[in-house]
């Protein structure tokens, strides 16, 4: 066996200088340092030595003394640290203690890594110090986007300079408490003489104030101030120009004093640390004021604990005395302190101030304007650090918006069938106005436009009105509330805002009857006729998946785009094959253009000959692909051409001008950055309809998502700046519940996804789904490949009985080995990553296992590529990865089972086939993947046994990997023709394959020229 594949795990911690310094641990070097023990400072043993260091992250190279935990012999190893699974090791002894080691760093300052970060590299394993200071970052942004900074002076060696710094208060408080309490040992690692460690908040507040500090002069890079105005002093201008560039402050020292106390007057006004805050409680009127004209509202004055939001005592128990002793755990004098928090609340809401007259305040009537103005100014007190409680049911936007109700003529069953409409059928229309989510009367609209209050009780609730919103909406009723449109203005409608569509005011909502009411409400599935199978289609189509060939044919009909998000496993392959059978038999049309990733070239081309015989496949890919005329004359005789992201990138230019009936992207999360070269060339060619084929629409962010729905729809979410200030940023960053609602209207018409969960999907699924998943050999696997085959050939003819035998079984390993991955044939320890077909078809499955929160069991016949999987996968998903092997201990074995069957252990289980295809229970994983076929099918069956076994409450799906044109593909055929008609396994293990003679040999292993990838 080769050397093991090398993994990196990248740790970070800030120095007593305040500086951000990245180490790394190297899991090929010693884990034990040489010699005897010392009592100086040594070297740490498997640290990553300083130049290879720099190759990885930029920065100041320098050594530090950090504490971590060790043995005698040496550190202990992070949990991200992947070992060679497959070396013995002599467990380390003694007691573990803090001890001080030499570590190589790179040194930057937390500006830097606020600005940069840390690359993400394909064999490093970030540490959970990293991955920590990496949320302090995002935190630091966050509070720079909503201006939640303030400016300050501070003295630093240099003089007084001018800061941004963090106004932490009410829910930022809270974050930056769990933060905190959340700081990883590692990142206060740094020694400091005469110190054992350092606090959290020694580490926290420097790198928060840093971060904040960079990020906001970025934002304001590059402005220029105007001239100085009469009312602007020399001071305010030099603090200025020292908050927007260079932070030394230059000005007298009376000056600068006077500057550091406003702005600390200012902080104060917006920051509160203390344990017990003021908070403030909106009673609403009763229901039997409904009528009155004034109705009045109640605000009562409270006391709350800050670690302990429950504790709540009224003002009344305060003067009283009686919630003294529930609160002098947190504070001496809770009267006094009442007092200066209402002293406080009045700079932001003024009608406090009549409380500070009375000697002993509890509470404050409100009229309806008076409780209008609370609620307004409610986020304010809530960001400045008090307690808001607003009536039960509130909603704080209750915006006047308008409600389209539409009308189109037909039902989605009949429609699905009339290839005639489109967006420009014509639809009746009504509008309505909203308010949240209660559509107004005649009566209840003349009502609010009478009252001329901002809060109105509607059907027994209290809500806002934005008095121009409704005087605007009724206006536009009177000039269109009925009338006539066209189906793409009402799509339009629904993705766009008042601004571009001559709209006064939001609309809030779309209903109505007929077959675009159900496409906009995103039922149309439900009420679609199923297809039926159509003709010259081999395959059985189960009645979820003819339910959403009618969906993809209902869309294609009326000239919409199509997001086909159905959970990895039910069958999209097999969808979009009966559609393009179902439209071609009709008529004929120009080919279908599909795009996937180099790894399912093979396996869409194998597909469509299984299940559509009819359909002819032209594949443009290759060195020797067609280009010009003779791609324009191989196209007439074609209805579906294949080929990969990359292809299609590089030949946009001519495939653009070439005739499309329709587009396909499967795997359409490969164009989920939209600025990407190949998502622009796929977004950018032409066709009359589109379709995006994913089970993961949306994987990290909201982007993702837009880019795919432009690909479909274009157009349809706008353009993306817009699209992230809308949707993006309030949904990721702040929990936008009212934008989310708003996002899945405007894309649930065009977006169908069923999981495997789902009631209508469970009782259509079989228990256990297994199939083939086809791979391409890179060009490395291809060439040696051919070498190993040609070797072979050689030899054989020269070799007779048991020399023969033993050349064959040689050489079906090495084959099979060069399938996998070139470095397990040369055993060398070289690179991983891109160098696989199988691989590269491997992570993609992985990806979207993991996505789905499911499990996986990985079956491999050799522990060697097992054991470098294992660390690869580690550093490629930054997760555990179990590995079961022959040279596992009994405890060792059990404890791995116990942790997989925990439901809360590793997700990914890597197998040896002989170790772990018997004997297991491992039902926590609905996935099995074979990496290489074992030659006996029950052998693999038994291995499958180990997740498809009583306990199991989830289907299973089971992947064989196979790779193209290779005795692989040669072999499973062979297995499955066998299989299929008796029943009965082929023979044990390989020793049928040396019975053949040289020519079927010949034929077995030779290599097809569709084998090899790009």
């Amino acid at each position: 066996m080769g050397s093991v594949y090398r993994v990196l795990a990248l740790h970070c911690l800030v120095t007593a200088a305040g500086e951000v310094a990245l180490w790394a641990e190297d899991s090929t070097l010693p884990a034990r340092r040489p010699g005897r023990a010392s009592k100086v400072v040594v070297a740490h043993p498997f640290a990553v030595p300083a130049r290879t260091l720099a190759g990885l992250v930029a920065g100041v190279s320098d050594e530090v003394p950090v504490l971590l935990p060790s043995y005698p012999s040496g550190p202990v190893a992070s949990p991200e640290l992947v070992l060679d699974p497959l070396a013995t090791r002599v467990a380390p002894r003694g007691q573990v203690r803090l001890t001080p080691w030499r570590v190589p760093v790179a040194k930057m300052s937390p500006a830097v890594f606020a600005r940069h970060g840390v690359p993400r590299l394909g064999d490093v394993r970030t540490g959970a110090s990293v991955r920590f200071l990496t949320t302090v970052v995002a935190f630091a942004e966050d509070l720079v986007d909503r201006g939640r900074v303030l400016p300050t002076i501070v003295s630093e060696e240099d003089g007084l300079v001018a800061r941004w710094r963090p106004a932490l208060s009410g829910t930022d408080s809270a974050r930056y408490a769990r933060l905190r309490d959340a700081v990883p040992p590692v990142l206060r690692a740094a020694q400091v003489e005469g110190l054992v460690g350092r606090r959290a908040e020694d580490v926290l507040q420097p790198a928060l104030d840093a971060f904040v500090d960079s990020l906001a002069r970025a934002r304001l890079a590059g402005i220029r101030l105007g001239p100085v105005s009469a009312t602007t002093t020399s001071a305010s201008r030099a603090l200025l120009v020292a908050l927007t560039g260079d932070p030394l402050l230059e000005v007298a020292p009376d000056q600068a004093a006077q500057l550091a106390d406003t702005l600390r007057t200012w902080r104060s006004a917006v920051e509160f640390d203390g344990p017990v805050r003021a908070c403030f409680r909106l009673r609403a009127p009763e229901e039997d004021t409904d009528n009155t004209l004034d109705p009045t509202w109640t605000l009562e004055l409270l006391l709350r604990a800050v670690d302990d939001p429950s504790v709540l005592v009224e003002a009344d128990q305060v003067w009283r005395g009686d919630g003294g002793t529930v609160l002098r755990r947190w504070v001496s004098r809770p009267d006094e302190l009442l007092l200066a928090e209402l002293g406080r609340a009045t700079r932001l809401f003024p009608d406090l101030d009549s409380c500070l007259h009375e000697h002993a305040p509890v509470g404050l009537s409100l009229d309806t304007e008076g409780a209008h103005r609370f609620l307004t100014a409610a986020p304010a007190l809530d960001q400045a650090g008090f307690g808001v409680l607003l009536p039960s049911g509130w909603r704080p936007s209750s915006g006047v918006g308008l409600r389209l109700t539409t009308t189109s003529r037909g039902t989605a069953g009949t429609v699905s069938r009339n290839s005639m409409l489109g967006k420009g059928e014509l639809v009746d229309y009504r509008w309505d106005l909203a308010v949240g989510d209660l559509t107004l009367t005649e009566q209840e609209l003349t009502e609010l436009a009478a009252a001329k209050v901002p809060l109105v009780r509607v059907r027994g609730r209290w809500v806002q009105v934005d008095q121009r919103g409704l005087a605007e909406g009724l206006a536009f009723l009177e000039r269109a509330r009925t009338g006539q449109m066209s189906v793409g203005e009402v799509l339009d409608l629904a993705g766009m805002p008042p601004d571009e569509d001559n709209l006064p005011i939001p609309v809030v909502g779309m209903s109505g009857s007929g077959w675009l009411a159900d496409l906009l409400s995103g039922a149309i599935e439900a009420h679609l006729d199923p297809v039926t199978t159509p003709e010259g289609f081999t395959a059985e189509l189960r009645p979820y998946q003819r339910r959403g060939v009618a969906w993809l044919a209902f869309l294609d009909s009326v000239g919409l785009g199509a997001c086909l998000a159905d959970d990895m496993g039910l069958g999209k392959t097999v969808q979009l094959l009966a559609l393009e059978a179902t439209s071609r038999a009709k008529e004929k049309k120009p080919p279908t253009l599909l795009v996937c990733p180099m790894s399912l070239v093979g396996n869409w081309q194998r597909e469509a000959e299984r299940f559509t015989p009819g359909l002819r496949v032209h594949v443009h890919h290759g060195a020797d692909r067609l280009a010009g005329a003779d791609l324009a004359d191989a196209l007439d005789g074609a209805d579906l051409v294949l080929t990969t992201y990359a292809i299609a990138a590089r030949d946009a230019p001519l495939l653009a001008i070439l005739p499309w009936d329709r587009i396909v992207l499967d795997e359409a999360q490969n164009i989920k950055n939209s600025a990407s070269r190949q998502s622009q060339a796929v977004r950018s060619l032409p066709a009359r309809h589109r379709v995006a084929l994913t089970g993961t629409p949306v994987e990290n962010r909201l982007a993702e998502l837009w880019s795919v729905m432009d690909f479909a729809n274009p157009g349809l979410l706008g353009p993306l700046a817009r699209f992230r200030a809308r949707f993006a940023v309030p949904v990721e960053r702040h929990g936008d519940e009212e934008a989310a609602a708003r996002l899945r209207r405007i894309t649930a018409p065009f977006v169908l996804r069923r999981v495997k969960t789902d009631p209508a999907i469970v009782d259509d699924l079989p228990d256990k789904l297994e199939m083939r998943q086809l791979c391409n050999l890179t060009a490395e696997q291809a060439s040696l490949y051919r070498a190993v085959v040609d070797d072979m050939l050689v030899k054989v003819e020269e070799a007779e009985g048991v020399q023969r035998k033993g050349l064959v079984l040689a050489t079906m390993t090495k084959l099979k080995q060069v399938c996998n991955h070139p470095a397990h044939f040369l055993g060398d320890g070289s690179r991983i990553a891109g160098r696989s077909g199988k691989l590269a078809r491997l992570e993609e499955t992985l990806e979207q296992v993991l996505a789905e929160g499911e499990r996986a069991l990985c079956f491999t016949q050799y522990t060697e590529f097992g054991a470098m999987l294992v660390p690869y996968l580690a550093a490629r998903f930054d997760t555990e990865v179990l590995f079961l092997h022959g040279g596992t201990s009994r405890a060792q074995r059990d404890a791995m089972v116990s942790r997989f069957q925990s439901g809360s252990g590793p997700a990914i289980f890597v197998l040896s086939l002989k170790a772990g295809g018997t004997g297991l229970t491992l039902t926590e994983a609905n996935h099995v993947i074979h990496l290489d076929r074992w030659w006996n099918p029950a052998v693999e069956d038994q291995a499958t046994d180990r997740a498809f076994r009583i306990g199991q409450r989830k289907d299973v799906q089971v992947r064989k990997f196979v790779c193209i044109g290779t005795l692989e593909e040669r072999i499973d055929k062979m297995i499955e023709a066998k299989r299929a008609l008796s029943k009965l396994v082929v023979g044990s293990g390989e020793s049928w394959l040396t019975e053949l003679s040289d020519g079927e040999l010949l034929e077995l292993v030779a290599l097809s020229a569709e084998a090899v990838g790009e």
